[in-house]
């Protein structure tokens, strides 16, 4: 009797994604200072700056400069303070605008950061990529127009 093994697939409602979330170790420092906080970020491609809690920013004498409206991901706008660090991560390190945020928020690490760094996020594999080269062609399209 020949027995065939039986593979389940889980049902996966329509317009469901199973991509990941990726978590990288990223240190924020006030520029030359030794001084830094180091943690776990969530890469958010969907935010345009990143977010560290305003407590460890101000330890390490980091001042916010100005406020900034931000639209959050359930639609509400919120204010936030925003400051400049250098942000590492990868091997890298950039300067960068961080918002000050909650106390008790999860770090993001957000896409001008990761842009700056010269990184895209693969969903796939959760993971950072080295992007192979950096485009000037929507600069150059600019100021031929």
């Amino acid at each position: 009797m020949l027995r065939r093994k039986m593979t389940l697939k889980p049902y996966k409602p329509k317009g469901f994604s199973d991509l990941g979330l990726t978590r990288i170790a990223v240190t924020i420092r006030k520029f030359d200072s030794e001084e830094s906080f180091t943690s776990t970020f969530l890469v958010d491609t969907g935010a345009i700056d990143s977010m560290v809690p305003a407590s460890e920013l101000r330890k390490l004498g980091i001042q916010p400069v100005r406020k900034e409206l931000y639209e959050m991901a359930s639609g509400e706008l919120e204010e936030f303070e925003l400051g400049f660090a250098e942000i590492s991560f990868l091997g890298k390190s950039v300067p960068n605008q961080v918002m000050f945020g909650p106390d008790d928020c999860e770090p993001i690490l957000g896409v001008l950061a990761l842009e700056a760094a010269g990184f895209v996020v693969d969903p796939v594999a959760e993971r950072l990529k080295t992007l192979p080269a950096r485009s000037l062609k929507a600069l150059a399209l600019k100021s031929v127009a």
